[in-house]
């Protein structure tokens, strides 16, 4: 059964209350999972907009939802050492029962990394930071103790208490680039795919992940896969065009990109279009589908979508 994720990005500047008013609503039409972006900032001058940290909001919608999964595509390895994180991480688990994936990426936004005062190596460095921060991340959700000497981590006997609730928790990474999903195919449980790309760079992305994971003796079909798309239900040009002047008032220059990215995808239109779109993702070998929807419109986009597109994906 497809897997279905509402995506939400505090850094386009939502109340907690908004949040978490949101979330009630993706859990009472029983989709699947709430994920979370990891920012700092919306822009260098958004000095009155809001941006959440995400383990942090994460925390509050442990205690305010029941049933959903609550994760981060993806959490920035950059920002927090990964002891600290996967503590963190395990103690939500702990709190929310076990609904907790753990997503991680090798982080991108320089302007953050220049803002909070971190440093910004190049992508190989980042990456093999990311992989190690997995390697410390299972050792602390599964060893009484944890010891580690890395290139870039270590530990002396440190404890993680409590442990997650789910063992193991699953860890997904965030990304496409052939290096990252060596690392998917060494480490990860799942792997999440960002909007952007074509139905044939998505098969493109599907085989080099399957040939690390036979190169390192892996069943390809262990690694669960979800792909992460901006989509909007418009059904005419009209309301398209309605929706990207709305858009474009409440995020500025990032509307244009966001709205682009989901007509090219064939994903912002009618609820037959969408539906049809989104099967052809499934079709292309994800199993999940993390759906990003227009600030300010979710709870009526929720409505719509579960009504209109998801029964047609084989959810009920």
């Amino acid at each position: 059964m497809t897997r279905v994720a509402l995506q939400i990005e505090p850094q386009w500047g939502f109340s907690y209350e908004e949040v978490a008013t949101i979330a009630a609503a993706t859990e009472a039409a029983d989709w699947d999972a709430l994920w979370l972006s990891d920012h700092l900032l919306w822009s260098p001058d958004a000095v009155d907009r809001n941006c959440y940290e995400a383990w942090t909001l994460l925390a509050a919608l442990a205690a305010a939802t029941t049933t959903l999964r609550l994760g981060t595509l993806v959490t920035c390895n950059s920002y927090r050492h990964p002891s600290l994180l996967a503590k963190m991480a395990a103690g939500i688990d702990a709190m929310s029962g076990g609904r907790v994936d753990f997503g991680i990426g090798a982080g991108w936004k320089q302007e953050e990394y220049r803002a909070y005062g971190y440093d910004f190596p190049g992508v190989g460095v980042r990456q093999r930071q990311m992989s190690e921060a997995i390697d410390v991340t299972r050792l602390l959700w599964t060893e009484p103790y944890a010891d580690y000497s890395g290139e870039h981590y270590r530990l002396e006997r440190a404890v993680c208490a409590p442990k997650p609730v789910q063992s193991p928790m699953p860890i997904w990474v965030g990304g496409h680039g052939d290096n990252l999903l060596r690392i998917v195919a060494e480490k990860g449980d799942g792997w999440n795919m960002v909007f952007g790309r074509t139905l044939d760079q998505l098969r493109d992305r599907h085989a080099v992940l399957d040939r690390h994971c036979e190169e390192v003796g892996r069943d390809p079909a262990s690694v669960r896969r979800s792909v992460f798309l901006f989509t909007a239900l418009a059904d005419t040009p009209a309301e398209i065009e309605a929706l990207a002047d709305d858009l474009g008032h409440r995020l500025g220059d990032g509307a244009e990109r966001l709205l682009e990215a989901g007509k090219a995808a064939g994903v912002v239109g009618s609820a037959d279009q969408i539906a049809s779109a989104l099967a052809h993702h499934l079709d292309v070998g994800f199993d999940g589908l993390h759906l990003l929807l227009p600030y300010g419109h979710e709870i009526d986009q929720i409505e719509g979508f579960t009504t209109d597109v998801l029964p047609t994906l084989g959810r009920g």
